[in-house]
């Protein structure tokens, strides 16, 4: 096997769906907690391959470097298929991870670390709404107009097999500078529940049981590019939406950096702002979810945030909650970064957990709001994704460790080779291998939250978080 393939993984998704996305590995560590297992890899990896693994930060930095590019572009599909790609396959993929048996909830809607670890609090499935395309090609990651133009020409036969989804065509020459130079990222968010969908929850909803509809309301500045088509140039991370479209101080720093000619990006001017590709929520699902709610006499519920990590306080203080409800300390803070979650050893560890969206600078001013803002904790412990460059709005290492001196008596990284960062490529098998020894804390994992009690605390608006809980627009029929 080539090196550059551990970074892939070994396939178990449908074609057109990456091995490794923010949504295939959430469903995936969701999956594997409701199945009582742990989640070493981001379960991708082969345990033959973990010595290779981890050994690869002795690669000089450009062999790095070019792991990741060339570990993303094998997840790529041909251009020629994508008249052929089917997302009712992918949530197909979704549900078939799931253990079959009564839910009292399930949560449907947007991607969100946080939103994991809600649903393993409360033992419960979460269906996503958004799912990546990667398709091969090959483009300069600056080359933004011509980006448009060859995702006009190609996304028509996608939209005509999937006349059920919104297209947000994708490109980030900043976070995702090393992968958009050998694919194009083709985000499609689903209008509709699909048959999939709509057969589990009838399969496995409890009587009386709830739809949480999971609605992150970021949006993003967007180009229309025709029905259900549209274009957006960056995402949420370390530069303000603005930054990309009309440029800034940091753009032309971090271009300098990278040896371009230009210090800002020529793009056309946005249209509006619709929701953000990655991680915001189309409303169009939600009345299709009312619709199946009303026939079937579904529960709704609406948990709704502006922010991606507005979400990761609220769950913090309901893991809080919880852990008090059996007496056991709720003083250890454990930050997961992006992709690298791991729901079964926070509760097997006895840890909070609190998600970091990305490894930037706004990511850490997010924790550090909400540490300034709760009870202190006497150990705050960190994953630190790594995405091989030093992207504008980067957090330091220094940073992140100030940040994490919060602790009042301990804390620190979980599998970070600190001197690699952000070239780190170990920290993909190493945050998982090293949890249990860096956190050698063991509790039982609690029984799930009662749906009603968290329906409770949500009401009371636990930790004052910027959440929003109410139920659905349509009331129940009887």
């Amino acid at each position: 096997m080539r090196v550059s393939s551990i970074l892939a993984g070994d396939r178990t998704t449908p074609d057109g769906l990456p091995n490794f996305d923010s949504t295939t590995v959430f469903v995936r560590a969701t999956a594997s907690y409701l199945r009582g297992e742990a989640f070493p890899d981001l379960g991708m990896l082969r345990p033959q391959l973990r010595p290779v693994a981890k050994r690869l930060n002795h690669l000089p930095r450009r062999f790095r470097t070019g792991l990741y590019a060339s570990g993303g572009a094998n997840e790529g599909i041909d251009p020629g298929d994508l008249g052929n790609l089917d997302v009712e396959r992918f949530r197909k993929w979704v549900v078939d991870q799931y253990p079959e048996r009564g839910y009292p909830a399930v949560i449907v809607g947007s991607s969100n670390g946080a939103g994991v670890h809600l649903a393993t609090l409360l033992g419960v499935p979460f269906l996503p709404q958004t799912f990546l395309v990667p398709i091969k090609r090959s483009m300069e990651a600056d080359a933004i107009r011509e980006d448009i133009s060859w995702g006009t020409r190609h996304a028509g036969p996608f939209l005509q097999a999937n006349p059920d989804v919104s297209l947000h065509q994708m490109h980030d020459p900043n976070q995702d500078r090393l992968m958009v130079q050998k694919l194009a990222y083709f985000r499609t968010k689903c209008r509709t529940l699909g048959d999939a969908y709509e057969s589990f929850l009838e399969t496995v909803l409890e009587p009386g049981g709830s739809v949480v509809l999971l609605e992150c309301e970021y949006d993003w500045p967007a180009i229309d590019l025709g029905p259900h088509h549209s274009f957006q140039l960056g995402g949420l991370g370390g530069l303000d939406p603005e930054e990309y479209y009309r440029g800034s101080d940091r753009v032309a720093r971090f271009l300098a950096s990278q040896g371009a000619d230009a210090r800002s990006w020529d793009v056309p001017e946005p249209n509006g702002r619709i929701p953000e590709a990655e991680w915001g929520f189309d409303p169009a699902l939600r009345t299709d979810v009312e619709r199946v709610a009303t026939e079937r006499d579904y529960d709704v519920r609406r948990l709704s945030f502006e922010d991606p990590r507005d979400l990761s306080p609220f769950v913090a203080e309901l893991y809080r909650r919880r852990y008090a409800d059996y007496n056991r300390p709720t003083d250890r803070l454990f930050v997961q970064s992006f992709a690298l979650v791991e729901p079964w050893w926070t509760q097997r560890t006895g840890s909070v957990p609190y998600w970091a969206a990305f490894n930037t600078r706004p990511d850490v001013e997010h924790l550090e709001s909400y540490l300034r803002s709760t009870e202190p904790y006497d150990e705050i412990w960190a994953t630190l994704f790594a995405h091989g460059l030093e992207s504008a709005g980067l957090a330091s290492i220094d940073r992140w460790r100030s940040a994490l001196a919060a602790a009042r008596d301990r804390g620190g990284f979980v599998g970070v080779d600190e001197a690699a960062f952000p070239f780190d490529v170990e920290t993909h098998v190493r945050y998982h291998a090293d949890l249990p020894e860096t956190i050698d804390a063991r509790h039982p994992i609690p029984s799930p939250m009662a749906f009603g009690r968290f329906d409770r605390l949500a009401r009371d608006g636990v930790g004052d978080a910027a959440v929003d809980w109410s139920d659905g627009a349509r009331p129940r029929s009887h």
